[in-house]
């Protein structure tokens, strides 16, 4: 019997990505701020009207920063995923300072939830040398940080020997299963405006254009396999805004109307690894 699960994702930052850039002047700290105060409430009503569970990426810097709305979003049954301490790409760290990122944030999320996060989604969508042995050691069960498929969630490899000068050798499967993302299924890149000194992202683009895109994205998996995922990424500070929680409300809509079974990531993974002997 074919099966379309849809996961929906949310990052929340707050402001912890702003600061990460330097960016701590008062009107890129308040765009986080409405992400918290504003965005995550609107959120965690659309879900709670449509029975629809999630899950959220949660910086550490957002958790103690904000205790009672994290506290909010575990509490209506939503996972709680890691996502760095201070929203810095691992691959800019030492492995020590990537670890002591990695076991601050999860003891918080364990005070929060009484267990440690099961999966991880990397600030940036970036990984380091060292990202997939500490995960391991440190007992995760999945990544959401890589772009390796679009519908079919797969296992992680380690070991990769990547040069420019010889053709690339690819190591071997681990355990950690890979839950897939896009770009362009990320709300950030596409209604996101940022201007600094140094570049602009642009975004601010039509809702409806976004949607259609996220829609049919959705309706080839249905058309082309009898099993898959689709994974959507979206930020309370971005999708937050009116015109987009309309965009979102007509997405889950369509997803409905097209089968999809709505799932946290965690519950995904279990489905995956049932259905693959490898991954068990």
């Amino acid at each position: 019997m074919a099966r379309h699960i849809a996961c929906l994702t949310f990052d929340f930052d707050a402001m912890s990505g702003f600061i990460a850039r330097g960016m701590t002047s008062p009107t890129p700290v308040s765009r986080g701020e409405f992400g918290a105060n504003v965005g995550t409430p609107r959120i965690l009503a659309l879900l709670a009207r449509h029975g629809i569970p999630a899950t959220w990426f949660v910086p550490g810097h957002t958790l103690e920063t904000y205790p009672e709305v994290c506290a909010r979003i575990a509490g209506q049954g939503h996972e709680i995923g890691h996502h760095g301490w201070q929203h810095v790409s691992p691959a800019l760290l030492t492995r020590d300072q990537e670890e002591a990122e990695l076991v601050r944030a999860n003891e918080r999320i364990r005070q929060l939830t009484g267990h440690g996060a099961r999966g991880y989604r990397s600030p940036s969508w970036d990984l380091s040398e060292h990202s997939v042995e500490l995960l391991l050691e440190h007992g995760f069960a999945y990544d959401s940080s890589m772009m390796g498929d679009d519908y079919t969630p797969y296992l992680v490899r380690s070991g990769d020997v990547i040069t420019p000068d010889q053709p690339a050798r690819f190591g071997g499967e681990t355990r950690l299963v890979e839950m897939p993302i896009s770009w362009s299924l990320d709300d950030y890149p596409h209604f996101e405006f940022i201007r600094t000194q140094d570049w602009v992202l642009p975004g601010l683009r039509s809702g409806n254009d976004v949607l259609q895109n996220w829609i049919d994205d959705y309706s080839y998996m249905r058309n082309h396999l009898d099993w898959g995922v689709i994974t959507y990424t979206f930020h309370p500070f971005v999708i937050g805004r009116g015109h987009r929680m309309l965009v979102l409300e007509k997405l889950i809509e369509a997803l409905q109307r097209g089968g999809a079974v709505f799932m946290k990531l965690e519950d995904a993974v279990g489905e995956y690894r049932g259905r693959n002997a490898a991954a068990r």
